[in-house]
């Protein structure tokens, strides 16, 4: 019965948004009641809901002052000669700018956060989308395509997941895989040059002059504080910061934006200007995170995770039993609509693992399977990662609208890496 609630919970949420029927966070909050209520967790839904918000606040605060911080950087156009340095490489062609887009978001990723991979990508670029006419959906798609791939790494938390459930390092788990990550990142240039390609079709090339580029970008110069070198530096000392812990995410992202918003816009009106004008995106993203915390609450609450955990494993006839490794591969990417990170490593690689180990298959092929695509490749489409509203919210697209599009490519990213996997025999037949 819970495995059934929770699998009606699911499908029904990714029916009304990707069908464009009800609003993200209307279908969060209200799906997960209704079935929590048909289950007979009326009572104890209250607290399941305030501990899943508690979980996503700190996310919340840290995702609603880096919108700020990296909104208040394009204010000021600390980004400006980045995008013109790229506008006159790329020459106005957008075939160029995309594949240029997976490069760039790939060397990014590398710190192995998404949420800081898809706020510095996306301020940086969506400006230069902007100015040739391109597609918001190619660029939300291919940081996607890029993040998901380099998500891969062992600093990332699938892969560190993983070996922690299944007690292996690196160079068990990890290293065997290196050659078909490889495969994907060639794919993500490949789907990049093939998504460009056709935005070229669209656009053409357009003709831009040096000295068009220059007045465009300048053309807000009078209004914006000349402070790019510290603009700069404040940056870059702040995305160190963050990959070194120095403090908690959000505790770093509020002093970094306090500090520029001070040094920039020191007067008391500027300041709440800055405020004001930014205050849709921060509203739009971090309602989503609060609201998606209501639905993971209820669904790990109500133990509906784990019921649907195990049916999964009980359809599995003992003659599929050899092809496990194969058929966690594959549909571990899809999974990570349906299930969170912690739920599907956690929950599910230990009975897949074990079920695994029952059929005399290395359970370490199991884990190697499943960070092909589970919340790497699958992460930036899944409605259960905060990073995602960040995605699409910066990049001024819905996430039905997201997910249709750039779906298949996703999945090829997967397909791909474990035909290189077989091959390589870090997962067998």
């Amino acid at each position: 019965m819970l495995a059934l609630l929770g699998f009606l919970t699911i499908g029904l949420f990714l029916f009304l948004i990707m069908t464009k029927r009800v609003s993200v966070v209307v279908a969060l909050v209200l799906v997960p009641i209704i079935f929590a209520v048909i289950g007979g967790f009326a009572p104890e839904m209250g607290k399941m809901m305030l501990e899943g918000v508690q979980k996503v606040a700190p996310t919340g605060i840290m995702v609603g002052f880096a919108v700020l911080y990296f909104g208040l950087m394009i204010d000021t156009g600390l980004f400006d000669p980045l995008i013109t340095r790229m506008i006159r490489l790329v020459k106005g062609d957008p075939l160029k700018v995309a594949v240029g887009t997976a490069v760039i978001t790939m060397i990014v990723a590398l710190d192995g956060d998404g949420a800081s991979t898809f706020m510095i990508t996306i301020s940086a670029l969506l400006p230069l989308y902007l100015k040739l006419g391109m597609s918001r959906l190619v660029l939300s798609g291919i940081v996607c395509l890029g993040a998901g791939v380099m998500n891969i790494a062992p600093w990332g938390g699938p892969t560190a997941r993983a070996m922690t459930v299944l007690h292996a390092d690196s160079t068990q788990l990890f290293n065997p895989v290196i050659p078909a990550m490889i495969a994907g990142i060639i794919w993500v240039l490949v789907a990049a040059y093939l998504l460009g390609k056709q935005e070229r079709k669209r656009l053409g090339i357009l003709a831009l002059h040096d000295e068009a580029v220059d007045v465009q970008l300048g053309s807000e110069t009078g209004k914006r504080p000349q402070l790019f070198w510290f603009n700069l530096i404040l940056t870059i000392v702040l995305i160190v910061s963050l990959v070194m812990g120095v403090l908690p995410l959000p505790i770093l992202f509020m002093l970094a934006f306090a500090i520029a918003l001070l040094v920039n816009y020191p007067k008391p009106d500027d300041q709440l200007e800055r405020l004001t004008s930014h205050a849709g995106n921060v509203v739009l993203v971090t309602t989503m995170i609060f609201a998606a915390g209501i639905f993971t609450g209820i669904l790990t609450g109500t133990k509906m995770i784990e019921a649907m955990a195990t049916a999964l494993v009980s359809i599995i006839p003992d003659a599929l039993s050899a092809y496990l490794p194969l058929l966690v591969a594959i549909t571990s990417m899809p999974l990570s609509l349906v299930f969170t990170p912690d739920a599907y490593y956690f929950g599910v690689l230990p009975i897949l693992s074990e079920t695994a180990a029952n059929f005399g298959i290395d359970p370490l092929m199991i884990g190697r399977a499943a960070i092909l695509g589970q919340m790497t490749t699958g992460f930036p489409l899944s409605p259960l990662t905060a990073s995602t509203f960040i995605l699409v919210g910066m990049a001024g697209v819905s996430l039905g609208e997201h997910q249709r599009f750039i779906f298949k490519w996703a999945f090829g990213t997967t397909i791909v890496m474990t035909i290189v996997a077989v091959l390589t025999g870090a997962i067998t037949l």
